[in-house]
């Protein structure tokens, strides 16, 4: 099993409102990929609670290999999804490790 784990930075010149919206819908949009991409084990998103912390966005996907994550990341899907935030982020960190 492959862990695909990503946090996400978004530009701090958003307002609180465009932050919970853009948070919201990416985590909404996200959630509901393993009904289009079948690869996916399974998928969550979370918002950082931690202040004394920089990322504000985690997500957490398993999928069984890493041709897998290729599949998840290429596709339509998740390709519609991440362009929720994909303007805003600025800065991405990843990690893909076997469990």
């Amino acid at each position: 099993m492959i862990k695909h784990n990503v946090l996400f930075k978004l530009n701090e010149d958003l307002s609180a409102a465009q932050v919970t919206k853009l948070k919201t819908d990416f985590k909404n949009a996200i959630e509901a990929l393993p009904n289009a991409i079948d690869v996916i084990q399974s998928i969550e998103v979370g918002f950082n609670e931690n202040p004394e912390e920089s990322f504000d966005i985690a997500l957490m996907c398993e999928v069984a290999t890493m041709e897998d994550v290729a599949i998840y990341a290429k596709h339509p899907a998740h390709i519609k999804a991440a362009s929720i935030i994909k303007d805003h982020v600025v800065y991405r960190a990843c990690a893909d490790y076997s469990a």
